[in-house]
């Protein structure tokens, strides 16, 4: 298994480099401090597995993955944070991480988690998971707003201002095609097939707002 580790803290990757190269079969082939390293190492050594810090300066580890699943469908992303929040967690499944470990797991559950991207599976942090689980079942009894996420709603705000597909990826550093997979899932949660109905529910969303 051939891993590249990015995380912008040096002792950080020397740490995890360390711990990846004691478990069998695994080869660390490079590391990368920003989402900018992430995209050219991808790129240049050709890693089965990236191991992504998802709180990087400038672009974070979230928004450069879906650039990362897009230009290198074969990766398999896995990302780290400090942090467990639910909704951070499922916008980085929903942009193909597969998987997503806290940094305080235990090493065992690292290796786990690299093991199930490589067999095609998804691997959650057992604390994740349980939140989760919390979280999806708070979600199904929202409806309309109330169920995008947050950053479903800073899109719907911005279309509702009159900015293009194009405009709202620049200003948020995404794809221009991961604008596009929210807007289409926003359409199926707000329950709208037309592209002038979901300007119209922005409309009136930014002006609720206003």
């Amino acid at each position: 298994m051939r891993v590249l580790v990015v995380d912008d803290h040096t002792l950080v990757r020397a740490g995890i480099r360390r711990l990846l190269e004691s478990f069998s079969g695994v080869e660390v082939v490079g590391e990368g401090a920003s989402a900018e390293d992430a995209l050219a190492l991808t790129a240049a050594r050709q890693p089965d597995l990236v191991l992504l810090d998802l709180s990087m300066p400038g672009r974070s580890g979230l928004d450069v993955l879906g650039d990362l699943r897009l230009r290198h469908p074969g990766v398999a992303v896995v990302i780290m944070s400090m942090h467990d929040d639910a909704n951070r967690v499922r916008e980085a499944l929903d942009r193909g991480a597969a998987g997503f470990v806290v940094k305080e797991a235990a090493v065992a559950e690292l290796e786990v988690a690299l093991r199930a991207a490589m067999a095609g599976q998804t691997y959650l942090s057992p604390q994740i998971a349980s939140q989760m689980v919390g979280s999806l079942l708070g979600r199904e009894r929202r409806t309309g707003v109330a169920a995008l996420s947050p950053r479903q709603r800073d899109i719907l705000g911005r279309i509702g201002r009159g900015q293009t597909t194009k405009q709202i990826a620049a200003d948020l550093e995404l794809s221009v095609k991961t604008v596009e997979t929210h807007r289409a899932r926003m359409m199926e949660t707000l329950g709208v097939r037309r592209a002038n109905d979901l300007l119209r529910f922005a409309v009136g969303y930014q002006q609720s707002l206003d």
